[in-house]
């Protein structure tokens, strides 16, 4: 019965990753955290405030970019970090410009 029971939680707890995986990421502290990892952005939509923080940690042994189409660029190198503050404006869809398969979504709320 108690292995059923943790089972049961197991379960339960991959459908509810599963399914936050479409709800963007809030700013914490007035910075939200976005995971480069095998080439794809983690979380790949966020949401923040105009003047939080934006961080991108990137553990891919290659360099990334979060470039939107004549707007920004923020290159990130291997192993690094890289910050930009989100701006008014900035709901944007973004990419990297050595991988345009990677794609993220910034919105600003509030």
């Amino acid at each position: 019965m108690k292995a059923i029971l943790h089972r049961r939680q197991l379960l339960f707890a991959g459908g509810a990753a599963v399914l936050a995986g479409g709800i963007p990421a809030r700013a914490h502290n007035g910075t939200v955290h976005v995971t480069i990892e095998n080439l794809t952005f983690q979380p790949a939509q966020i949401e923040v405030r105009a003047g939080e923080t934006i961080e991108w940690i990137n553990k891919d042994r290659m360099p990334h970019t979060a470039t939107v189409r004549d707007k920004w660029e923020v290159m990130i190198p291997p192993g690094q970090t890289a910050t930009r503050q989100a701006e008014v404006g900035d709901t944007v869809d973004y990419y990297c410009r050595f991988h345009p398969n990677m794609t993220g979504r910034i919105t600003i709320v509030g």
